[in-house]
C-alpha cells in the first residue's frame, strides 16, 4: 500500500509543471506577496493566482509627495477576538511620503486606517519587531538645518522610531536615537524580537532591551485618539497636524546587552541553544564566519566555517528560517546546510556537523593555460576557473518554502549570449532534488533577480538598467498524459491585453482559450436550443 501511495506520488510530481501565463514590465520596482503583485509603489493590486491577469484594485494618482515609501503585510491572527471588524480584514500597513501611516485593504485599496506620525522629521522606513505583532516605523537619517551646516555642526539625533503593535492598530512609544547617548560612532539603529540593536561605523553591535528602555525613560503612556500636551502644543495623537509625540527620552546609556565587534557589523542571532554568528573586524576575516554561544561566547567545536570561495559574489550565512536552529551557508557552487549538536561527554559545549550538503551540477573547475615565451618555450600552467563562472552552472537564490517545507534553489548557466535558469526543488530534511523547473525567459547575470513560489505559483522579477522592472508570473499545470504534455506545455503566442491603462502580454493554452470562448459565447449558442 505504501508503495502504490509512493508511485502515486512520484507519478503527480511527473506529470506537474509550470508554465508562463503572463508578463508585464514597470518603471517602478514591483513586489509581490501573498498571491498579489504590487505595482506603483504598492497603488495597483494584481491577482497573480488567475491564468489571466486581474487587477484587485487600482488606486488614484497621486503626486509625488505622498507616494507610499514602504509597505507590511498585516495577516489577521487567527482565534483572537478583535475591537473593529475592519481589523478582520487582510490589509498592508504602509507608509506614505507625506508621513502617514496608513492601513488598507488589500481586497478593495480602501484606507481602513490613518495616523498622521509628524511633521518634524521624515518617516521612510517600516519594518517587522516581532512578525504580525509589532512594527517599527523608522526616519530617514536627520540632516542638520542650512545654518547649522554653514556653522560646520552635526545634529546629535540621528533617527526617529515609532513602535505599534498591530490589529488592533495600537502606538506604544516613540523615541530618539541621540549620538550625545549612544555614542559618536553610531550609524543606524534597527528593532527585532525586543531589542533596540544599535551599529558603529567601527564595527561595533551593541544590543538594548527595548522593554527596560521604555520602563525607565517613558514619559507618559500615550494612546491614539487621546488628547495630549507635547512641547507646549495641545493635539490629538495621531491627527494631524499634531501627529506622534516623543513619549520615550533617553537620558542616559541605557544598560547594555551584548556587544560584538564584526566587519561590515554583519550579526545575527539564532539557533537551539541561542548562538551568533559574525565576522571577525579584519579585512583578512572576509568571507570567515565564526559561529559563537551567545551565553558566553564560546566559539562551537568547527565553528569557524570559511568555503573559500573564488567568486565574484561572496557567500553567505544565515540561521534556517524553518525554525530547526539549523544553519545555512551558501555559495555559487555549493550549499552547506548545518546543525548545532551538543558534544557527547560534554554537557553545554556544541559543536558544528553538516547536515547535508547540495552541490552544482558541473564539470571539472581546473583548467591548462598555455603560454608561449620570448624564446618560443611552451609553459602550460594550472589555474582554477572561478566558482561563479558563468558557463558552469552557479547558484544564484536559495530561499525556504515553509508550507510545502521545501528548499528552492535557482541555478543559472551561460549559453552564448544568454542565461538559462532552473529552480531546483530540494527536501527541507534530507536534501534530496525533487523536481526542476525550467525558467523559459532569458537571465542576464548581471541584472538583480527575485524568484517567489509560493503554492501552485512561481514568479520571477528582474531589474533591468534604467529602472526597468520585468515580472514573469506561472502557474501550475498538471498533464493528463505524456502524448499531450508538449502541448500543454507550449508557450505558444504572447496576446498583448491592456487593462486599466497597464499592458499584460498573455500566454493562453489552448484549453484556456476554448474555455474563455465557451463562456464567452454561451448564451448565444443557448439562445437557439
Amino acid at each position: 500500500m505504501e508503495e502504490e501511495e509512493e508511485g502515486a506520488r512520484e507519478r503527480s510530481q511527473e506529470s506537474t509543471t509550470f508554465k508562463k501565463v503572463w508578463t508585464t514590465h514597470s518603471t517602478s520596482p514591483i513586489v509581490y506577496q501573498s498571491g498579489k503583485v504590487y505595482f506603483d509603489n504598492y497603488r495597483c493590486c494584481v491577482s497573480s493566482i488567475t491564468q489571466e491577469p486581474r487587477i484587485i484594485y487600482q488606486m488614484p494618482a497621486c503626486p509625488k509627495s505622498q507616494k507610499i515609501e514602504d509597505a507590511l503585510l498585516l495577516e489577521c491572527p487567527v482565534g483572537e477576538v478583535l475591537p473593529s471588524l475592519s481589523d478582520y480584514k487582510p490589509s498592508l500597513a504602509v507608509l506614505t511620503a507625506h508621513n502617514w501611516l496608513l492601513r488598507v485593504s488589500v481586497n478593495t485599496g480602501e484606507i481602513l486606517e490613518k495616523v498622521y506620525l509628524a511633521s518634524h522629521c521624515k518617516f521612510r522606513y517600516l519594518s517587522w519587531d516581532s512578525p504580525q505583532e509589532v512594527m517599527t516605523v523608522k526616519s530617514s537619517q536627520q540632516k542638520p538645518p542650512v545654518a547649522s551646516q554653514q556653522a560646520g555642526s552635526q545634529p546629535s539625533v540621528l533617527f526617529f522610531l515609532g513602535i505599534f503593535s498591530v490589529l488592533p492598530l495600537t502606538f506604544i512609544g516613540m523615541l530618539q536615537i541621540d549620538k550625545k547617548v549612544f555614542g559618536n560612532t553610531m550609524t543606524d539603529v534597527a528593532m527585532s524580537h525586543g531589542m533596540l540593536i544599535v551599529t558603529h561605523s567601527s564595527g561595533l553591535v551593541r544590543l538594548y532591551s527595548f522593554q527596560t528602555i521604555s520602563e525607565q525613560f517613558m514619559q507618559h503612556q500615550v494612546d491614539l485618539g487621546q488628547e495630549y500636551n507635547w512641547n507646549g502644543k495641545v493635539g490629538i495623537v495621531g491627527r494631524y497636524p499634531f501627529g506622534i509625540p516623543c513619549n520615550i527620552k533617553i537620558t542616559d546609556t541605557p544598560d547594555l546587552l551584548f556587544e560584538v565587534s564584526s566587519l561590515e557589523s554583519t550579526f545575527q542571532i539564532g539557533g537551539y541553544p541561542w548562538h551568533y554568528i559574525f565576522t571577525p573586524n579584519k579585512k583578512s576575516q572576509k568571507g570567515i564566519f565564526h559561529i559563537c554561544s551567545l551565553k558566553d561566547h564560546t566559539l562551537a567545536k568547527n565553528g569557524i566555517q570559511d568555503m573559500q570561495c573564488c567568486s565574484l559574489e561572496p557567500d553567505w550565512i544565515s540561521f534556517h528560517p524553518d525554525s530547526s536552529g539549523r544553519i545555512l551557508h551558501v555559495g555559487p557552487n555549493l550549499v552547506k546546510v548545518l546543525k548545532l549538536k551538543e558534544i557527547e561527554n560534554h554537557a553545554g559545549q556544541q559543536e558544528v556537523t553538516e547536515d547535508f550538503i547540495i552541490e552544482t551540477n558541473r564539470e571539472n573547475s581546473v583548467n591548462n593555460a598555455v603560454t608561449v615565451t620570448a624564446s618560443g618555450r611552451i609553459v602550460k600552467k594550472r589555474y582554477n576557473i572561478l566558482d561563479d563562472d558563468p558557463e558552469q552552472e552557479t547558484f544564484k537564490i536559495v530561499d525556504y518554502e515553509d508550507e510545502l517545507d521545501l528548499l528552492s534553489i535557482v541555478a543559472v548557466t551561460q549559453v552564448g549570449s544568454d542565461g538559462a535558469a532552473l529552480l531546483h526543488f530540494h527536501c527541507n530534511e534530507r536534501g534530496t532534488r525533487l523536481k526542476t523547473i525550467p525558467f523559459t525567459e532569458s537571465w542576464e547575470v548581471t541584472y538583480n533577480h527575485e524568484v517567489y513560489f509560493d503554492r501552485n505559483v512561481m514568479l520571477h522579477i528582474e531589474q533591468k538598467p534604467n529602472r526597468i522592472f520585468s515580472c514573469y508570473v506561472y502557474q501550475m499545470v498538471c498533464n493528463d498524459s505524456r502524448e499531450n504534455e508538449d502541448m500543454k506545455n507550449r508557450e505558444g503566442e504572447g496576446v498583448i491585453c491592456k487593462k486599466l491603462g497597464r499592458t499584460f502580454e498573455c500566454f493562453w493554452n489552448l484549453h484556456y482559450l476554448e474555455a474563455l470562448l465557451w463562456t464567452a459565447f454561451k448564451p448565444f449558442l443557448l439562445s437557439f436550443t
